[in-house]
Formats: structure tokens, sequence, C-alpha cells
């Protein structure tokens, strides 16, 4: 009989899909599994959807079967979980989930106007306070869902629940913790002043637990039924982007774009930095002492995938790059809504600009050609803004996530930043990756040491940048028919 290989489960709820993974103590990932997360929309509010917590249960234990039964003989040495940001499940006072709301949920959107002082919540929380955050979900569910509201004991981020769910021990990890509007970035801490500004009482509020923290052994219920040996234990994981970021090893002052459904880019800073013009976030990084400096462009990944299925339904990246290499630099530009850290408002009309009549030389590599480049503009825009709060002096910029799958995306960014653009062997799975090795410092092993893959050089920037000015003002156009 072939001996059991040690390894960890990793459980990964994005924004879009959740996935559980199977991942050796040496960092290779032997199995993995997704599926869409199924959200219902909420007539009670203009602008709201939630999940079903015990379906979405149901979901990742029927997925980790899969991957297990994938992966082969394997003994799960620990398991973990992370999640998007801003997501929450409600719990009742016997642990049971309420409702789940995902982090593009809005019910909290009329009530923004409880917060008076926003300097002062920046101040605490480094952040501008908008319905995103999970404190304002709360007070939509309170406010518009009396009864339901009334059997409300606690609540926690979503990964820190699906931990929950495997070991019995709630809690709420720290830099889960930065997204809500009720905890003190700089003093790491619940704060009571911020419940105040919601009406919230604080006995919401899970005990704070550490990204690497082992919270038990898993429950034997759910041992028995995914056959995982009684042992293995479960271990604070946190925020998708923080492991993300955490996959890739870097050093304080270092720059990661992490290119997701959306596209954070972060510098790795050792002091809580606010910006007086409140375009970036503050949040606590995995680690003991490390902060995140942060600027976002937004919804771009999700923009390349919504019409990558439109102009390549049937083809994969490689036939996109190839075309990309033979595609003109001046077919067309594009604006799709991604955000900039400098702007006062967000774009809420997008499309593509080429000239009339249609030339013979326009092609569908044209339109992802400028889908690629109007992304890669709005990352250096918001470089940008995260440079002036906190100058960047190093040469290189690391990329993670499956959006810089793209080297011509990497390319466009280091034209632009003028800087080289790093992977590590990391880049594609990155948050599962940051998860295992949560995992492997938990639980004493050796663990993967992430390894440079590929660096893109800058080139004829000064090409680039006329192309730059031009997306500029096709990005005016479109503010102005906003």
């Amino acid at each position: 009989m072939t001996p059991s290989k040690k390894a960890y489960l990793v459980v990964d709820v994005g924004t879009g899909n959740v996935r559980t993974a199977v991942v050796g103590t040496t960092g290779g990932i032997q199995a993995l599994h997704r599926e869409n997360v199924t959200y219902i929309k909420d007539a009670d509010y203009p602008d709201s959807i939630y999940f079903d917590p015990t379906q979405l249960w149901k979901q990742i234990k029927r997925l980790a079967a899969q991957t297990l039964a994938e992966a082969g003989p394997v003994q799960i040495e620990a398991i973990t979980a992370t999640s998007q940001r801003e997501g929450v499940v409600v719990l009742d006072k016997e642990g049971q989930p309420v409702i789940g709301m995902s982090n593009h949920d809005n019910r909290g959107r009329e009530w923004e106007a409880l917060v008076k002082d926003k300097n002062r919540m920046y101040a605490l929380t480094g952040r501008y306070p908008t319905a995103l955050f999970s404190a304002l979900k709360l007070v939509g569910l309170r406010e518009r869902k009396t009864a339901l509201w009334s059997g409300v004991a606690t609540f926690t981020s979503i990964s820190d629940w699906v931990q929950f769910q495997f070991s019995g021990v709630l809690g709420y990890e720290h830099s889960q913790a930065s997204e809500t509007l009720l905890y003190d970035i700089n003093a790491k801490d619940w704060s009571s002043e911020l419940c105040d500004v919601f009406g919230l009482p604080t006995s919401l509020l899970p005990p704070l637990k550490s990204s690497g923290d082992v919270l038990a052994t898993i429950r034997a219920d759910v041992a028995e039924e995914l056959d995982i040996a009684a042992g293995a234990v479960v271990v604070v994981g946190g925020a998708d982007t923080q492991l993300a970021v955490h996959s890739t090893k870097p050093d304080r002052d270092d720059v990661v774009i992490v290119s997701g459904t959306t596209t954070p880019i972060i510098k790795i800073v050792d002091r809580y930095v606010t910006d007086g013009q409140q375009r970036t976030w503050t949040g606590r990084h995995i680690d003991t002492g490390s902060f995140m400096l942060e600027a976002n462009a937004g919804v771009t990944g999700l923009n390349y995938q919504r019409l990558k299925e439109i102009f390549y339904p049937n083809e994969d990246y490689e036939v996109i790059e190839q075309e990309l290499d033979e595609t003109s630099y001046s077919q067309c530009v594009a604006s799709l809504g991604s955000l900039v850290a400098d702007e006062d408002t967000p774009l809420t009309k997008g499309g593509f600009i080429f000239n009339a009549p249609v030339s013979h030389q326009l092609t569908r590599g044209g339109f992802v050609f400028a889908i690629l480049w109007d992304i890669a503009c709005s990352i250096y825009e918001n470089y940008k803004v995260l440079d002036n709060v906190s100058a960047h002096n190093r040469d290189y910029i690391w990329a993670c996530g499956g959006g810089v799958q793209s080297r011509k995306l990497r390319q466009f960014i280091a034209n632009l930043t003028n800087k080289k653009i790093r992977i590590c062997n990391t880049y594609r799975q990155s948050s599962v990756l940051g998860g295992a090795f949560i995992c492997a410092e938990a639980t004493g092993q050796q663990g993967a040491v992430p390894e440079l893959q590929d660096e893109v050089i800058p080139q004829d920037r000064d090409r680039f940048m006329e192309l730059y000015a031009e997306w500029k003002r096709a990005r005016h156009t479109f503010s102005q028919i906003s």
C-alpha cells in the first residue's frame, strides 16, 4: 500500500468562486476543485445580495471530498481558510448561521451618514467609510430586517467562519477585522468608540486571532465525514489579499500587485500610514508588526474575464497572447470603469473608442489589447498615488494572481512604472499557496520557498507614455457621460 504523503487542506472563498486545494508540505498543489458561489438578490434593498452559509458549507465539504479523492492517499496535517475581504457571516447564539453577506453587498449604503466625523473614522480604521465595509452591512440588516436581527449574537469573516465550521472555535483574524470599521488599526484591537458610531454592541465582536494560531483539532464529525485524521489541526488563515501577498514572501517596503477579481496595489510597511487626502487604505498584514498600505484599481480582473468570454470564448490565454503580439498599438482604446484613487467618483459608463469608419485592421486582439492597457493604466494611476503617500524606491514590483499570467500585461505595467515586474512560481494560486505557507509555519514544517519565475524589464517607455496620455483622454471622455 502506498504510504500517505503529508499535506494541507486550504479553502479559499473568493468573490466569484470557492476553491478547495490539497497542497503538499513542500508546496505543490496535489488537487484543486472550484465552483461558483451562489448569490441571491435581496429585494429589501436597492443594491444587495447575500448567500446562504448552510449551502456554502455543504458546497465546501463536497468540493473538499472531491479534492481529497483526486489527491490520492494523503495525510492532512493542517486545514486553513482564506476569503474575500469585507464579507461576513452572521450567527445566532447557538452558533448557527443566520445570513452571509459578501464584499459586494451594499445593503448599508442608506446609512452611510451615520458616520459624522469621517476624518476620525479614517484616522482609526485606515479607510474612508463606505457601505463596502462590514459594520454598515450589519446596520442595514438591523434597520430593515428586525425579526432576523433579533436572533443575531455575533458575526465573523467568511474565512474565520469556515475555520469555525472545521474546529468549533470562533474568532476574527486581524487582517479580516481591518475591514469592519470596528477595528482600531494602530491599536490592533476592537474599538468601543467605533461600535458606538454604528450603535452596535461590543458583545457582537468575537475574540481576535492571529494568522498562524492553531484554533483546535478538526471536529470529530467533520473528520469522519471527510476521512481526515482526527489529529489534523485547524489554523487561522486570513484575508485573501494578505495571503496572496504572503505567497511571494516580500520584504518590508516592497510593492505587490495582486491581480484577481479586483487589483489591490500593496506596499508592505512597518507603521500605520495615513494619507491626508484619504485616497489609500491601511490594514493589518498577517504577521505581528506589518501593515499593508493599499490603493485599489477595482474590478479589473472581472472586466477582463467577462470580455474574454465574448471575444475568446473557446480559446486559452496562450492564443490571446499570440494575437496580442500581432496587434497594432493604435487600433482602439478602452476605459471600463476601473478605480483611480485620485478621482472623487468612480466611472459608471465605459467602452471602447476607435476611428470611424471601422478599420479593416481592427481585430478582436485590438479590443483585448485595449482591455489590458486599461488595466495597466489604472494600476499605474494607483501606484503613483501609493508612491506619493509612501515613496517606493525599489527598482522592482512583485505581481501575483491569475491576471498576471498575461506577460503582455506585465510588460505594460513595467513600461508605465519604469520598474521590473517580477513573479514567483507561486503567482497563479497565490492565496491558496499563501494558506499552505501559513499551515507549514504553524506546524513547524520546512515548507516551500517561493522562487523567481520571470522578470519583465521596461521597454520603449516614451512610446507607451504617449499611449498613456491617449488613455487619459479617453477616460476623461467617459467621465463626462457617467
